[in-house]
């Protein structure tokens, strides 16, 4: 994946995101519910709590990017909470696709532009579009590393999460861009 600039790099970023959350809930889509839900050692207490918590810090702040005015109600009206990885992977993938359209979106000048990520109990000072697309970024990272680590606990192989930038390891991926609807290069 050749990036340069800005917006190419977080257009690849969205394309990772997706690609990762792809790999991760089709894996634990071979657990069981009550294996998805087991109590295992992570910020969250288990797989379930920790994917589902991905995908509503995702809504939240894909609608705080696209400057839905009733974004707050996110905490008063969470999304469904998803008992198991099948359900959980189409909402994600819907969440993936709207991160990726809005990254292409994106020009320079509108990555410099402030934004207020409102909170229910104070108004934080703006940051950059940029900042708050590398943060989303940085979450998921975070809390797939978390999920990949509850994964090895299980009788399912967590798959590989770092092969999408490099123009060697195209093949391992190229199917699964395909599938998602992703440039491949």
């Amino acid at each position: 994946m050749a990036t340069t600039g800005l917006v190419s790099h977080f257009v690849a970023m969205a394309g990772n995101n997706a690609w990762a959350n792809h790999r991760l809930l089709k894996a634990c889509q071979a657990l069981t519910p009550a294996e998805f839900a087991r109590a295992r050692t992570g910020f969250f207490p288990s797989l379930r709590a920790t994917l589902n918590h991905i995908l509503w810090v995702d809504i939240y702040y894909i609608d705080a990017l696209h400057r839905d005015p009733t974004v707050l109600q996110r905490y008063d009206d969470p999304p469904p909470d998803f008992p198991d990885a099948r359900q959980l992977y189409e909402a994600q993938r819907a969440s993936d696709r709207r991160l990726v359209d809005f990254c292409s979106r994106q020009t320079e000048a509108s990555l410099a532009e402030g934004l207020v990520l409102p909170r229910p109990n104070r108004t934080p000072p703006p940051s950059s579009v940029a900042s708050i697309l590398e943060h989303l970024f940085q979450h998921q990272i975070h809390h797939r590393g978390q999920a990949h680590a509850m994964l090895s606990g299980t009788p399912v192989k967590p798959p590989q999460l770092d092969e999408f930038f490099l123009a060697g390891e195209e093949h391992l991926r190229r199917d699964e861009l395909i599938e998602l609807g992703l440039p491949v290069a």
